[in-house]
């Protein structure tokens, strides 16, 4: 028979993103509409290790739906990944009377999560935040939706000097690992090519498709690539190569960079990490832990954290070919 819980701690970790703060709104809400009592915990698992724990209540987070970021900071634990570190942390979990733990973040969060529950049977629940929507057990990660956003109006303005000038911009987008925020931005964006860890189109490919965009009489043309792109070493290695491999275009590089993951969470992201937060808390009052809340088929289902991590998000191959299609 699980614990009864009646105080639950929230914390935020790794890499920020949009809608975080949302998040943190429903547990906490969630919470005092449950009768729970909630700790804020500070800097991730740092403050876990630290005790910098802060009572949250309904009014407490008024007004931070709409802000980016997270209150409750982020930060990278190397202490919290040896036994030593997470020890410290679960006698400050029991000295605060804390019976279960939200964690809002990515893979490397959820892994310290799940060690976490297997070495102390401490309940855990994770939501997914990271806008590279790279977390298998969900179809929109928290702050995805937003960053797709951000970018298709950066690559708005930046047509407009592209057709101006003549220009073929080489735009680089976040997702180490994946290509889902270069994808969809690409063909949002009506870029010309569009170049993702998972589709290998070659250097000479490229400047083909290139050729053949000017050939019909494109006389500007975008391409989105995904940080993780395996064609180059990095961006400005393709721009030398199509700069020595192609005339008549004056070629510049754009890197996006963070302004990714900032500015306020859209609706999407907003209604997601209200949804995620309530299913997050209620499962846990549940008995249920080891889960990720995740969205699929438009319903909150729960995924075990080791696949959630474990698992391979997949691109959506009918976009590629939409891309093919629309580029012509």
């Amino acid at each position: 028979m699980p614990k009864a819980i009646k105080k639950l701690a929230v914390l935020t970790s790794g890499g920020d993103s949009p809608g975080m703060n949302a998040a943190i709104r429903s547990v906490v809400r969630t919470c005092a509409y449950h009768n729970i009592e909630c700790l804020g915990v500070y800097r991730g698992y740092e403050g876990l290790i630290e005790g910098d724990f802060k009572p949250m209540d309904a009014r407490s987070v008024k007004g931070i739906i709409n802000k980016g970021g997270t209150i409750l900071k982020s930060a990278r634990s190397k202490e919290f990944r040896t036994v030593e570190g997470r020890q410290k942390a679960f006698k400050q979990v029991v000295d605060a009377d804390i019976d279960g733990l939200v964690v809002v973040g990515g893979d490397g969060s959820f892994t310290g999560a799940l060690i976490f529950n297997q070495e102390f049977d401490f309940p855990v629940m994770g939501i997914p935040g990271t806008i590279d929507n790279d977390i298998y057990g969900t179809s929109h990660t928290l702050g995805f939706d937003t960053a797709l956003n951000t970018v298709v109006d950066a690559i708005d303005k930046i047509r407009d000097t592209a057709s101006s000038h003549n220009r073929l911009f080489f735009v680089e987008v976040m997702g180490r690992d994946v290509g889902h925020i270069a994808l969809n931005v690409g063909v949002a964006g009506g870029a010309e090519e569009i170049l993702i860890p998972e589709e290998d189109l070659g250097l000479d490919r490229l400047v083909e498709s290139l050729n053949r965009s000017r050939t019909s009489g494109k006389t500007s043309s975008i391409v989105i690539v995904a940080e993780g792109d395996k064609i180059g070493k990095n961006i400005f290695e393709l721009k030398d190569y199509v700069d020595e491999n192609m005339e008549g275009y004056d070629v510049r590089v754009s890197v996006l960079g963070h302004m990714q993951r900032g500015g306020a969470p859209s609706c999407f992201d907003r209604v997601l990490a209200s949804r995620m937060g309530v299913k997050a808390v209620e499962s846990l009052l549940d008995g249920e832990t080891n889960y990720m809340v995740g969205l699929l088929d438009n319903k909150m289902e729960l995924t075990p954290l080791d696949k959630a991590i474990k698992g391979k998000s997949k691109i959506n191959l009918e976009l590629l070919r939409v891309s093919d299609i629309m580029s012509t």
